[in-house]
């Protein structure tokens, strides 16, 4: 039985076909301005440290923070409100970068993960933001910056 020449693509339709649709897939990326979120290389994700200290004085939250491939990411004196913003992009074929920082107050001092490569996708939600708010009584998680839960509380040095 012989096949309809109609219904037979040829070769330059199937790649006409095939640059539309990319074009198109690359005009979506671009009107919706998802470069900070998305893109061909992979997904970006924020993670953000917060001083959420209601009475701080003068005295500031020290954070210092580092990669787990032992990139040192320097310090940072936050006041009362101030933030550390930084953000890591997890692609299909490389390994997932995992993140820690020491944050320290007066007299206490707390170490703990920030972001843990790809495990850490799902714990930061589809919003893809890592949010951490520290205040006087602990650090807290939240992947909405309105919903937070208390991780770990403040350790005396």
């Amino acid at each position: 039985m012989k096949i309809p020449t109609l219904y037979i693509m040829k070769k330059w339709q199937i790649l006409l076909i095939f640059l539309i649709s990319l074009q198109m897939v690359f005009m979506y990326i671009k009107y919706h301005k998802t470069e900070h979120y998305f893109s061909i290389q992979g997904v970006t994700y924020q993670i953000r440290v917060v001083n959420g200290f209601t009475n701080n004085s003068s005295e500031p939250l020290v954070i210092w923070c580092t990669s787990q491939d032992g990139v040192d990411m320097g310090g940072r004196a936050l006041q009362e409100g101030d933030d550390y913003t930084w953000y890591t992009r997890l692609t299909f074929w490389t390994p997932a970068p995992g993140y820690s920082c020491t944050i320290k107050w007066d007299q206490t001092r707390k170490t703990f993960e920030t972001f843990q490569g790809h495990q850490g996708r799902h714990r930061c939600g589809t919003r893809r933001k890592c949010l951490w708010l520290v205040k006087e009584d602990g650090i807290y998680f939240g992947n909405d910056e309105s919903n937070w839960v208390k991780d770990f509380s403040w350790r005396k040095i």
